[in-house]
């Protein structure tokens, strides 16, 4: 074997060995990821794979190198999308934070996941104004008298970064050397403008004034144009922007879930297992264990498990209505169903397709019910359990652990003997046991937005 062809060999097989040692260590490191293996049959895209492909022209003499990659028992990179890797060309490659290769440096991963979501941040913020442009621009050529804008979005912009990011790394999958986060940001920011959009609606108000001429109140009638803006990305995206088929589209679905497993941020709600059955209906069901007599409900009822979450199902991803809907019938006067709430859910934009639904439904819901909330993190254990003993409810987005291997809303509802009551719209059996606070405060979801993973409401 000459020179060039024996460097071919001895650099896959170095690829191969250094993959098995990044996945021993991050089985060590308890990252590894639940069904990882579910983006690793679509072709070459992982760095292995990569390492592979590269020397196609030496797969004939490189037989053994293949049969050792095929040993490795979970080829960890091809699980999770390539770019919060910094992309497959320097996957292998040292930083400056150690000379561990960057897949073996969760440092290093958290740096480039923290610098994509930033740029995402600031495309979906970009979006948002390119919107209200055309708002202004709109109604300054109405010649209406006023205008009104209700935008679901003004607090923060809602998107599932993940999604994005399985997305972008399933579209270059004919490419994978061309992947990398300049290139991701420039992909997304060529869709920027679409990102959102808004229905109109004309409408005719009358208030009252005084005239200043006799000082008695009048009626006056005025043109309103009111504005509802939608958000439009994710679906946007896949189906204008990359124009995922129906097997890209699977992948980029398994490369966001394992990355939110892997990140633990719970953005990925989804029961993945539901077939669509569902429980005999557990009728009129109260806890009455805590301070604060709580209505249950549960996603899988048969009165709601089958009930549209905008084209997903209650079933499979409406715990986090199902948890408010729990949360407002206990502590309002109103009754508000699992369908009801997934409904308002889905109408005021906090639905998230195939994902479940966006962290801000908690605090939105909350507050459109009148009810105060308050965000908590898990290094403020004290504060939830003062908060359960006055006899408010906290609504918790779990990560990976007893209760979800993704992310899953639960309702944490009390305090008795020491150990924490909870209300899981999945489980009625969950919801009779008692839980150690720890295995709360440690399984909750690290990655929350909207001020969680624990909402205090009441």
């Amino acid at each position: 074997m000459g020179n060039e062809q024996k460097s071919g060999l001895q650099e896959t097989l170095e690829t191969g060995r250094t993959a098995a040692h990044m996945v021993r260590g991050a089985m060590k490191a308890g990252k590894t990821v639940s069904g990882a293996a579910k983006g690793a049959a679509a072709g070459p895209y992982g760095a292995v794979a990569g390492a592979l492909w590269e020397n196609r022209r030496l797969v004939g003499k490189v037989i053994i190198a293949v049969i050792a990659l095929l040993l490795i028992p979970v080829v960890f990179v091809v699980s999770l999308p390539a770019v919060i890797f910094g992309g497959l060309a320097d996957a292998f490659s040292s930083t400056a934070f150690s000379d561990a290769p960057i897949l073996n440096n969760n440092a290093a991963i958290m740096e480039n996941v923290a610098e994509i979501t930033a740029a995402i941040d600031g495309i979906m913020s970009g979006g948002l104004e390119d919107t209200m442009e055309q708002i202004e621009a709109d109604f300054a050529s109405s010649g209406a008298d006023e205008m009104e804008v209700i935008n679901p979005y003004a607090g923060s912009p809602l998107y599932n970064a993940n999604q994005f990011i399985g997305m972008y790394c399933a579209y270059k999958s004919g490419d994978y050397a061309g992947i990398s986060i300049p290139d991701m940001e420039r992909t997304l920011r060529a869709g920027q403008s679409h990102l959102y959009s808004y229905t109109l609606a004309e409408e005719l108000r009358t208030r009252t004034e005084t005239d200043p001429a006799t000082g008695k109140e009048v009626s006056v009638t005025e043109d309103w144009r009111v504005y509802t803006i939608a958000y439009n990305g994710e679906t946007y995206f896949s189906e204008q922007v990359f124009r995922l088929d129906g097997e890209q589209m699977a992948l980029a679905n398994s490369y966001a879930q394992n990355l939110s497993l892997f990140l633990g941020d719970g953005m990925m709600q989804g029961i993945t297992e539901w077939d669509g059955k569902y429980i005999p209906s557990l009728g009129d069901v109260r806890f009455t264990d805590g301070v604060t007599e709580v209505v249950y409900y549960n996603q899988l009822d048969e009165r709601y498990a089958g009930k549209p979450y905008g084209t997903d199902y209650i079933g499979s991803h409406g715990c986090g209505p199902t948890a408010m809907a729990i949360v407002v019938s206990s502590l309002t006067d109103r009754a508000v169903d699992p369908a009801a709430m997934a409904e308002w859910s889905y109408q005021n934009g906090y639905w998230c397709k195939d994902s479940g639904s966006y962290h801000a439904l908690i605090p939105a819901a909350a507050r459109n019910w009148g009810l105060n909330v308050y965000g908590c993190t898990a290094a403020e254990p004290q504060r939830i359990l003062d908060a359960l003993a006055e006899g408010k409810l906290v609504v918790a987005i779990m990560s990976q652990g007893h209760f979800t291997k993704s992310g899953h809303f639960i309702v944490l509802r009390g305090v008795q003997d020491g150990k924490i009551l909870v209300a899981d719209p999945a489980s009625y059996n969950r919801s009779g046991q008692m839980w150690d606070l720890s295995v709360i405060l440690r399984e909750a979801s690290r990655g929350a937005a909207a001020g969680g993973p624990f909402w205090i409401i009441g």
